[in-house]
């Protein structure tokens, strides 16, 4: 049996804050290959979760700490849905169906979800990036950042 505990998390947490990225997950599956995906992402105030979708798998997710707003675009960048998720609001999980563009912003510093997603994982055909987002590590990253955490429904984001 795999036990969750309250120290892994808090362990993750920490692990968050000293990554560049400003995440780290936890898998709970064993391989790539497994045919469902099961992972802990915890993730700090300034992570850049690049907009992108999975063109042939769905993605659940909880918030079991903190808090995400969960964003949604059209092809265009133009945000199509926003939600805030996490303990205390009033979504703390959600479904993205396949092939619809998305991304998290961390709000709360101790923020962590748990997603399921179906396997097996191929970096090569996991996500395809919006060309309208930056790449992450780019110079033009902290003005779109910026961008996406004042963005409403309506609003483009390139």
């Amino acid at each position: 049996m795999k036990v969750i505990t309250s120290d892994l998390i808090d362990d993750l947490i920490v692990r968050a804050g000293t990554n560049v990225r400003r995440r780290i997950n936890h898998n709970v599956h064993e391989s790539p290959s497994d045919p469902v995906q099961r992972l802990f992402v915890a993730a700090r105030p300034g992570s850049y979760f690049r907009p992108h979708r999975h063109p042939i798998k769905w993605e659940f997710a909880v918030v079991i700490r903190g808090r995400f707003d969960v964003m949604l675009f059209d092809d265009t960048g133009c945000v199509t849905e926003r939600h805030s998720v996490g303990p205390g609001s009033d979504a703390v999980g959600f479904e993205i169906p396949p092939d619809v563009w998305h991304s998290w912003i961390p709000t709360a510093d101790d923020s962590v979800f748990l997603e399921v997603k179906q396997g097996p994982y191929d970096a090569q055909t996991a996500a395809e990036f919006a060309a309208w987002s930056p790449s992450e590590g780019t110079s033009a990253v902290g003005a779109f950042v910026e961008r996406l955490k004042v963005a409403k429904a309506g609003h483009h984001v390139d």
